[in-house]
């Protein structure tokens, strides 16, 4: 988490930290500061609260720099204030650091500085960055004091510094979170995320684990920790800078969810052909050999991408026929698991740098698994340590609640179901082609099924001051009941649970009663009437139903209380397409009730977008 932005270069240096801030601020949101350098001394500008206040602060007390720093934070150790937001200096105040990320020795070193004669005056563990930085600073650079100071510290951090007495020169380093270095013509820009420098550069080079970077208005040096020479190819981003400003939508997650037709068109595009029946994932370097010789698939994720994790063992098991195992990424590396070489890991992760699954990632690597990663970002961490990559082309999400990152998955995921079972024989060319028509077909479909967001709205009116929700699913849409959950939650901090509606019965039904909503998700499949039985079930107890079903509705309408219950109608489509329909009005369901109770759709409380640390 934590927002970071830096730039060397001849503009203004103000106000691109500041545009960089607002691109940022769905990393955190719980205090801001910039740092600039000009004539010889460095100022800061500091404050509590979302960037609005920062801006505020800034008006009344002006600044400004030669070059700069700036942060934007999602509080770890320390309270969000203004003494513990960032930028931190030394004692000097010659010596400044931005942070992402946590220093877990740093009380250890807090004390032995202390005893040194440093004096501290926040709760955070960055400050003492700033006073190692100040101890080991000599005759030899930013850049060799940051290397010196790197060896007392363990943990995993992504650091920017600037130093009065090295000026004109920014040094970053990463060791886990993510950092990128933009290439301009004679300007360059270091930051956590490509949306903070897209307007400026679509050139950057993505930094690896234990390396640094420094920035002077001459150019960029990139070495490891021990300032050996490290090459690094640049990145051509294929983002367009609109694509990450809100076009006009109130907030950026209803964009999102309105852009989920291109995403998907975007990432099935020259992947699948109806005439061959063939699907080409050209990205994935392991052997087709190896592939055939897989006995086990190991699919690991956090949060949504867990979501979508467990949809993709419905799909590879019915498509390759391989048994499938969904694991928690902050979990798996936890138990000793069991791995072999003929086991492949999946990991799926938006931003290729979640700290839990690139963990997990390691572990099964380190015990012979062979690997592929489900991403968003090309140049990430996870699309480097992997074998392969199935990208999606989802473009930047800003919103901090996934929606069209989690569409792109479920159709990167079916692609590589349809590819595992191409290359393993289980799926031939006639067989493959009603999938492949189905996911071409799916831009259309979700064209059709965003016009029901009039009914979402009339929905959201009617339940947006309960309390408790429930939602039910079966089968492949089980794991969207548990998404629907999680973005209910996330966004308008409403208690909801998502099951398996076979579960229902053995725990959850005792819940219900008249100030229970109980979504529904019963498209027309093979397990239709016992969804309805669960229905009846629900309705029995007093409980509001809010039913998604497919277009022929098999009288559903009979059943329904025209009072209290709604019926939302989805397209018809290949069953294993149907997830990527059900889940869309559930997203404007839950948008629509967080913006009814007035809370923060794009940047919801305690939140952030990546979860860069453990």
């Amino acid at each position: 988490m934590c927002g970071i932005i830096g730039y060397v270069g001849q503009k203004q240096v103000l106000p691109i930290l500041i545009e960089g801030l607002r691109r940022l601020e769905y990393r955190g949101y719980d205090s801001a500061g910039v740092a600039v350098l000009r004539n010889g001394q460095i100022e800061l500008r500091r404050s509590a609260g979302k960037l609005a206040r920062l801006e505020e602060v800034i008006a009344t007390q002006p600044l400004d720099g030669d070059y700069g720093i700036g942060h934007t934070r999602w509080a770890t150790h320390g309270r969000p204030t203004e003494e513990n937001a960032h930028p931190h200096v030394d004692c000097t105040g010659r010596v400044v650091v931005v942070h992402n990320g946590i220093i877990e020795n740093y009380l250890d070193l807090k004390q032995q500085l202390q005893k040194e004669g440093h004096t501290f005056v926040t709760e955070t563990d960055t400050e003492i960055v700033a006073h190692l930085i100040e101890r080991e600073m000599k005759d030899d650079g930013l850049e060799n004091a940051t290397r010196r100071a790197l060896l007392y510290m363990r943990g995993l951090f992504a650091l920017v510094l600037m130093s009065a007495d090295d000026p004109n020169k920014i040094v970053t380093v990463r060791n886990g979170p993510p950092i990128v270095v933009g290439l301009g013509e004679g300007e360059f820009f270091v930051a956590s995320d490509i949306p903070a420098i897209l307007s400026h550069t679509r050139d950057v080079v993505f930094l690896g684990d234990e390396e640094m970077a420094i920035i002077t208005p001459s150019g960029v040096e990139f070495t490891d920790y021990a300032g050996r020479a490290v090459s690094n190819k640049s990145t051509r981003v294929a983002w367009d800078p609109v694509m990450a400003e809100k076009a006009g939508y109130k907030h950026f997650m209803l964009k999102e969810i309105f852009e989920q037709p291109m995403a998907i068109k975007e990432t099935v595009l020259g992947r699948a052909s109806v005439e061959s029946g063939k699907v080409f994932l050209h990205e994935i370097k392991i052997p087709d050999e190896v592939l055939r010789e897989t006995e086990r698939v190991v699919i690991l994720a956090c949060g949504t991408s867990w979501h979508s994790a467990l949809v993709a063992k419905f799909m590879i098991e019915s498509i390759a026929r391989i048994p499938v195992d969904v694991d928690y990424g902050s979990e798996y590396r936890y138990r000793d698991p069991i791995v072999s070489k003929n086991t492949l890991a999946v990991v799926i992760t938006q931003s290729g740098e979640t700290a839990d699954t690139l963990a997990a990632l390691r572990e099964a690597k380190k015990k012979g698994a062979r690997s592929i990663s489900i991403c968003n970002v090309v140049g990430s961490m996870a699309t480097r340590e992997t074998e392969g990559t199935v990208y999606t082309h989802a473009g930047p999400e800003i919103g901090v609640a996934s929606t069209k990152a989690f569409t792109s998955q479920l159709v990167a995921l079916h692609l590589l179901a349809l590819y595992l079972g191409q290359i393993r024989g289980t799926l031939s060319p006639e067989q493959a082609r009603p999938h492949i028509e189905g996911l071409t077909q799916l831009p259309m479909l979700l064209e059709q099924v965003l016009k029901c967001e009039p009914q979402t709205e009339e929905i959201a009116k009617r339940f947006h001051q309960r309390s408790d929700f429930l939602f039910l699913g079966r089968g492949i849409n089980y794991p969207i009941a548990l998404e629907g959950a999680l973005k209910l939650k996330e966004i308008s901090y409403i208690h909801a649970e998502g099951y398996p509606a076979g579960e229902m019965k053995h725990g959850p039904i005792a819940l219900i009663d008249e100030q229970m909503p109980i979504v529904t998700i019963a498209p027309d499949d093979h397990v239709f009437e016992k969804m309805i039985g669960n229905i009846q079930e629900a309705k029995a107890r007093g409980g509001s139903v809010i039913i998604l079903t497919g277009e022929n509705q098999h009288g559903i309408k009979d059943i329904l209380d025209p009072a209290t219950d709604f019926l939302l109608t989805i397209p018809d489509a290949h069953p294993l397409i149907t997830p990527v329909l059900m889940v869309v009005p559930l997203q404007l369901l839950s948008y629509h009730i967080a913006v009814r109770r007035g809370c923060d759709v794009d940047q919801p409380r305690n939140l952030a977008k990546s979860v860069t640390v453990e």
